[in-house]
């Protein structure tokens, strides 16, 4: 029997509604124990779906020694673990050698958080039954999928690094956070190296890698949540300091002030999320206001709960948060795009001007395919194909939308959309990173030659756009 017709597949367990956190059972690791005969070059594999191709690649052999033909070209950093990147299909797959149950736990972890919506890399499998061709036994491994236009916190720094893209890279690690937290996942290891960053219309949209050490309970006591955010603060701390002893920011960033952000920005977050508010009762329009507010930050509110006091003169408003996604879900819903959070309310503001500027009368939904078909689709289809690859098709957009009206204030005149579009695609597009395989955990010697571009630096070569800071 061959090894391909000897892998057993397994559905993915189907224990998702259950409450608290999953089973830490030690199942026996690779190395304990050599296994039994029957399985002795056999596979079992663990996945959402069976995908036939896991099968090419090499299993039989030990992960930090895979033939290069296997093998994408993406730097490997420092990790406790041996992580290869591999080409599975159309996409980049990242394998991680392990335990079984530390693989099998953080497979269970990343199914339950992309159910819950949260931001994270997508499991594929986790493979054990590994073994050489003369029987000898390999670890276990956990296979997830390369998150598509995503950069390791890394990519980001240069020497021309400013502080307030630093500070929206935090800002980004805190809303994570906070959205975990809400949901009641305990992270237990946060730091800027377990996580992946994507461009989001001038800030950034934060996205967990690493679930190895996480737990799911049903709610997070103070204490929990304080704990994961000092873990948080020491490590990117750490980070800043690694970054800053290898010249990689500049001498004047203080690492310890900065990975103090964090708690501020976290904090400020969770209270306009979570707490209580008291008005007098002729201020009933702070309800609305509240949840403006919240929609402002991305989230829904559900419900909500006023209560008036013994008095009768105040009223206690708390509202009931459902989660992130709101300008997401508007825009999903009239036009079917799927875009981050900040871009889809930068592309909802342009389909409401043009809505206005056109026919203020014509139906919401209406008027949202038109502006797919005159604005949004254009501006894609513009982009040549050798050039796909260098942003998604929403952060595409929005770049162009932001050009065409720097183009217009320098100008003062009106710019056709095609005339901005070329003019971006020449002007930026053409000198941006392929961040459709932007490297993950690259190496120092990596970093020393990686053109790592900020937000701001982006169009440092052309003089339409002004410092996005004054």
């Amino acid at each position: 029997m061959t090894e391909q017709s000897a892998a057993q597949w397994h559905d993915e367990p189907t224990d998702y509604e259950q409450i608290g956190k999953l089973p830490r059972t030690e199942a026996a690791s690779a190395k304990d124990s050599a296994p039994p005969a029957s399985v002795i070059g056999s596979l079992n594999i663990t996945a959402a779906a069976t995908d036939p191709e896991l099968l090419d690649l090499p299993w039989h052999i030990a992960l930090e020694d895979w033939p290069a033909e296997n093998l994408a070209a993406l730097p490997r950093g420092i990790s406790r673990h041996i992580v290869r990147f591999a080409h599975l299909g159309g996409s980049v797959i990242a394998i991680k050698e392990t335990s079984e149950h530390v693989a099998r736990h953080e497979y269970h972890m990343l199914r339950k958080l992309a159910r819950l919506d949260v931001p994270c890399v997508e499991p594929v499998a986790v493979i054990t039954g590994r073994t050489t061709p003369d029987g000898k036994p390999l670890n276990p491994v956990l296979v997830t999928r390369h998150l598509k236009f995503s950069m390791p916190y890394r990519a980001l720094f240069s020497q021309m690094l400013r502080r307030d893209t630093l500070t929206r890279l935090i800002d980004a690690q805190a809303l994570l956070l906070v959205r975990l937290h809400l949901i009641g996942f305990y992270w237990g290891d946060v730091s800027l190296s377990n996580t992946l960053f994507r461009r989001d219309a001038g800030a950034f949209a934060a996205y967990l890698v690493d679930a190895e050490t996480g737990e799911l309970y049903p709610d997070l006591s103070t204490g929990q949540r304080e704990y994961d955010l000092e873990i948080a603060r020491v490590n990117i701390a750490g980070e800043l300091m690694d970054l800053l002893d290898g010249g990689l920011i500049e001498d004047k960033v203080d690492p310890v002030a900065t990975s103090e952000l964090i708690m501020d920005s976290y904090r400020r977050l969770w209270a306009e999320l979570t707490e209580k508010e008291s008005f007098e009762l002729g201020e009933r329009w702070r309800v609305n206001a509240r949840i403006r507010r919240l929609n402002e930050l991305g989230f829904d509110v559900e419900e909500y709960a006023i209560k008036t006091t013994a008095d009768g003169s105040t009223i206690q408003l708390q509202p009931k948060v459902v989660d992130a996604g709101h300008h997401q879900r508007r825009l999903l819903r009239l036009t079917g795009i799927d875009a981050q959070e900040n871009q889809a309310r930068r592309l909802l503001n342009d389909m409401d001007s043009f809505r206005a500027d056109n026919n203020p009368d014509l139906d919401e939904e209406i008027s949202a395919h038109v502006w797919v078909s005159q604005i949004f689709e254009p501006i894609v289809r513009a982009i040549p194909r050798d050039l796909a690859g260098k942003l998604e098709p929403a952060e595409v957009v929005h770049e162009v939308l932001e050009h065409r009206w720097y183009m217009t204030e320098k100008q003062d005149r009106h710019i056709p959309l095609a005339e901005a579009v070329q003019s971006y695609i020449d002007s930026v597009l053409r000198h941006r990173r392929d961040e459709a395989a932007i490297m993950l955990n690259p190496d120092t010697a990596m970093l020393k030659i990686l053109d790592a571009e900020t937000e701001e630096s982006r169009y440092d070569e052309i003089e339409e756009y002004p410092d996005s800071d004054d």
